[in-house]
């Protein structure tokens, strides 16, 4: 454990540094907020499609993997979900809870296991990211047009469609995906560039983690957020424990499947949330107090696992 906790040790404090950077106005407030549009718009895509179009695809473990983390993902969803109506919270504080239970930190996972597990841990981390992009937004965006949506309203297929349709990740990974099918290979010059491109991208946005931290959010309920951290930090790697044993996956397959699963929710869920009507200060307060409670649950969790489950 004391090995894994110095591993990933450099990227939690390139998120620190991120945060204390913005806090201190260096640069300026502007150049992050320019910069988290460059890393999803621009760094990630490049990553994501390099990675998904050079990986060594088998048929069997993408069915298996598959099965591993959308399962695992789909229960920390219904988990999230039916705790919040149960508790009879409104539609945009469910919505919030949803993506805090069950969205992921793309990011943070890929650092670690590349950290962690080298080329071999970021090529199986690259496959688990086009796997769980297209799902997750998917099923956010579909999920949050419809707890959103006005009495009477109809019609909302068209905004889901529209907004699934100009995801830059879900384009990268999906054309990744067709060249590397189509045995298309390398592309001279573009993979290249998009190989630069995409080491640029991990440093980045770590830091864009830690300058998009708002410790003034974490003034919120207190019922929401603890719903949110047992569906994301318990429902979802336990989920991914299980399934992971019961398909045989190797050691390294299934801790890389936790890294997704124990990473704290995504930093964009905020944006997400103030763009479709969710509640965007409880947002920022999952998000915060997620990042900060995986600086202790992510190794120990990693841990664990590897220690009496593989």
């Amino acid at each position: 454990m004391t090995h894994f906790i110095l591993s990933i040790a450099p990227i939690f404090l390139m998120i620190v540094l991120g945060h204390a950077l913005r806090r201190g106005g260096i640069p300026n407030v502007d150049f992050w907020n320019m910069n988290d549009k460059l890393v999803y718009w621009v760094l990630m895509p490049a990553l994501l499609f390099y990675k998904t179009s050079t990986i060594e695809l088998s048929l069997h473990f993408i069915g298996s993997y598959a099965s591993v983390l959308v399962g695992a993902f789909a229960a920390a969803a219904i988990v999230g979900t039916g705790l919040s109506k149960l508790a009879g919270l409104p539609n945009p504080v469910t919505s919030s809870v949803l993506q805090g239970s069950a969205r992921h930190n793309t990011f943070v996972a890929l650092a670690i296991a590349e950290r962690v597990y080298g080329t071999e841990g970021l090529a199986v981390a690259a496959l688990a990211t086009s796997i769980l992009i297209p799902v997750t937004n998917i099923t956010m965006v579909s999920a949050m047009v419809t707890l959103h949506r006005k009495s009477g309203e109809t019609g909302y297929l068209k905004p889901i469609l529209r907004d699934l349709g100009r995801n830059p990740l879900i384009l990268s990974v999906l054309l990744g995906l067709l060249v590397n099918i189509g045995g298309i290979g390398p592309i001279p010059v573009l993979h290249e560039t998009l190989g630069i491109l995409g080491a640029a991208a991990l440093p980045i946005v770590l830091m864009c983690v830690g300058a998009n931290i708002r410790l003034r959010a974490m003034q919120t309920s207190t019922l929401p957020v603890l719903f949110s951290v047992i569906g994301k930090m318990v429902v979802f790697p336990v989920m991914i424990v299980v399934l992971s044993i019961a398909l045989g996956l190797s050691t390294l397959e299934t801790t890389v499947a936790l890294l997704f699963g124990a990473a704290p929710t995504a930093s964009s869920a905020y944006t997400l949330a103030r763009q479709m009507g969710g509640d965007a200060p409880l947002m920022a307060a999952i998000v915060t107090i997620q990042t900060g409670l995986s600086f202790l649950t992510l190794p120990f969790t990693v841990y664990l696992v590897e220690r009496y489950f593989t």
